[in-house]
């Protein structure tokens, strides 16, 4: 009997089982009085436990069964206090801990302190002795010092309880630095250790007697030095529910039969090779194009997840988000059942996030909605939030990116509203006068841009003041295998993904006009920029061609058109990361080997731009 394979379906099923709690929770919350929503708590709290008993995890079983034990008494009354639900979510918090514990095969934590009382377990308040405090990390000079938050294990959802001492150590002057990060805690990382670097005019002693009150929650050191690695060390990881997929009992007869008409391609090829049949074997070889691409087809199938595994946990997070900011937010999910490529998804935890609290901190002032909308188009799949808040005030972004030297008078005279949002997502760039528990734009939304252009993708941001925000991520079905189109630049072959393509166009050089210093051409009635690949990647002017090849394709949301030196075609290719430090060239989005044996480089034009931009060229 194969433990390990067990373990890993029990695991995924109950993250799978705890995530439907949390979601449904928020749901009874905000309608009480919903029979079914607490029908369907009290089977999703009896089938973890089932699956805890099956497999032998004692506390996991015992704290499933005191949830269900619990519901079954909200069954009977037919609602759910506000205050149980914090109390049941601080349950399925804890369940999440259990379930880290069994995937790091270390021992279940203690439960009894919550099934048994609300009380939380006692932790001593050490202060510091005179040795102690000589080694203390405290720089007199510059009034720094260093402190160190340390719960018992005993204590359930640490994450909060840790924001709660990190908001009331904030008091005593100006925080630097946590780890782990603030911004990690708020998107539900669990850790039972926080170290802060604070900037204080403050005592030790005098911060140690001000934090006496948390005697109850917190052990509080001044430590020599940050022990990162130690914290990194004793950090659980979130269990993630994407770590297996469910597959389909017909599409696994699918790859049955496809693997047998694979091997019989395999004997018809072998044959007519052997007999020099050229017939034979070019027929062999265009079925086994066929093969390749049902089975690629296939493959896709199997790696494709619906969105709501992703955004389930979103409406937790919007109603932590408004409990601690006094805001109301109603959140809506669009097409959530869309299936994705799991790589994909498992990128987008932390972009939503991201987004979703960006919405709520800088979009919303009192109560609106935030929307997430997900749709395709052709080979592209297209992921929106939105908000219909405050909307964003592109001559506020130019004038705070230019007191931070972020970008020249000149530029933010002749920047384009489109060109100034994306400045949101320059890292640590902010229209906030003063930091919030969640982000300004853009710090954040430099990690939804990082991701999103890893993946081959594009982050598009517009907004209309007084009426909102959207935020786009237009993303591929798949970062593994793509179809791109192949083209020259002297004598270098490059690949740009289809899905960026609007189309392609010859045109002789008479019909390129000039528009102001920019050279540009007319195709269906619209004027459209050139733009030279050659200058672009600093290569020497080519010779003069009779007819231009262009590649028509947006950046920064407006239509451009890329002067190449030849167009090679459409092929699919197997895209693969390259290694660091290739992989921060601005403009490189992966590469790949051609059937040929050549070497082809991903081009990723925007990204291209804004490295030029960001040297200043």
């Amino acid at each position: 009997m194969d433990i390990e394979k067990y373990r890993k379906m029990f695991l995924s099923e109950a993250a799978e089982h705890l995530q439907n709690m949390a979601k449904q929770l928020v749901a009874v919350e905000a309608d009480p009085e919903d029979g079914e929503g607490i029908n369907s708590l009290f089977r999703e709290a009896h089938s973890i436990k089932g699956m805890a008993a099956t497999m032998g995890f004692d506390a996991t079983t015992r704290l499933a069964h005191h949830l269900e034990d619990r519901l079954a008494e909200f069954r009977g009354k037919g609602q759910i206090s506000s205050e149980m639900i914090d109390r049941l979510l601080a349950g399925v918090d804890l369940l999440e801990g259990l379930l880290e514990d069994i995937a790091q095969g270390e021992q279940e934590r203690d439960v009894d302190l919550f099934i048994h009382g609300e009380q939380l377990a006692l932790i001593e308040l050490e202060p510091l002795d005179s040795a102690e405090e000589d080694d203390a990390c405290c720089d007199l000079a510059s009034n720094r010092m260093l402190i160190r938050l340390l719960l018992d294990e005993s204590v359930v959802a640490p994450g909060p309880r840790l924001l709660v001492l990190l908001n009331r150590v904030a008091e005593f002057g100006t925080v630097l630095e946590t780890t782990p990060s603030e911004e990690n805690l708020l998107q539900g990382e669990i850790s039972r250790t926080l170290l802060v670097q604070l900037e204080t005019e403050i005592p030790q002693q005098e911060i140690l007697k001000r934090l006496e009150c948390y005697r109850e929650l917190s052990k509080i050191e001044f430590p020599a030095a940050v022990l990162e690695e130690e914290t990194a060390r004793n950090k659980p990881g979130r269990v993630s529910a994407t770590s297996t997929v469910r597959v389909d009992t017909d599409l696994l007869d699918r790859f049955i039969n496809l693997t047998g008409e694979l091997i019989t391609n395999r004997y018809q090829l072998q044959s007519a090779a052997g007999e020099k049949d050229w017939t034979e074997l070019n027929e062999g070889l265009g079925q086994l194009a066929r093969l390749v691409k049902s089975l690629h087809h296939q493959v896709l199938q199997v790696r494709m997840m619906p969105l709501e595994s992703v955004t389930g946990r979103l409406p937790r997070t919007v109603r932590d988000l408004c409990r601690s900011s006094g805001k109301e937010v109603r959140l809506e999910v669009l097409g959530a059942s869309l299936e994705i490529d799991r790589s994909i998804l498992e990128a987008l935890t932390d972009p939503l996030t991201h987004m979703i609290r960006n919405a709520i901190d800088h979009g919303i002032a009192k109560q609106g909605t935030v929307q997430i909308k997900a749709w395709r188009e052709r080979d592209q799949i297209l992921i929106q939030v939105a908000d219909d808040g405050r909307g964003i005030d592109p001559e506020m972004v130019r004038q705070r990116a230019l007191d931070s030297n972020l970008i020249s008078p000149g530029q933010a005279q002749t920047m384009r509203d489109f060109e100034t949002y994306q400045l949101l997502c320059l890292p640590g760039f902010t229209t906030k006068e003063q930091v919030t528990e969640t982000s300004g734009r853009g710090v954040g939304m430099d990690v939804v841009k990082s991701v999103v252009e890893k993946l081959g993708g594009v982050l598009l941001i517009d907004s209309n003041l007084g009426k909102g925000t959207r935020v786009t991520m237009k993303l591929p079905l798949s970062v593994a295998i793509i179809r791109v189109l192949l083209v020259l630049c002297d004598g270098s072959l490059l690949g740009i993904p289809i899905t960026r393509i609007l189309q392609t166009v010859e045109v002789e050089p008479g019909e390129v006009q000039t528009s102001g210093k920019q050279l540009a051409i007319s195709l269906h009635g619209e004027l459209i920029p050139l733009l030279s690949l050659r200058k672009i990647m600093q290569r020497p002017k080519g010779p003069g061609k009779t007819m231009l090849s262009l590649v028509i394709t947006e950046v920064f949301g407006r239509k451009v058109g890329l002067v190449v030196d030849r167009l090679q075609g459409q092929q699919e290719v197997f895209v693969q990361s390259l290694p660091s430090p290739f992989d921060q060239l601005r403009g490189t989005g992966g590469g790949a080997i051609l059937g040929d044996g050549r070497i082809m480089f991903l081009f990723d034009l925007q990204s291209k731009l804004e490295g030029r931009r960001a040297k200043g060229a």
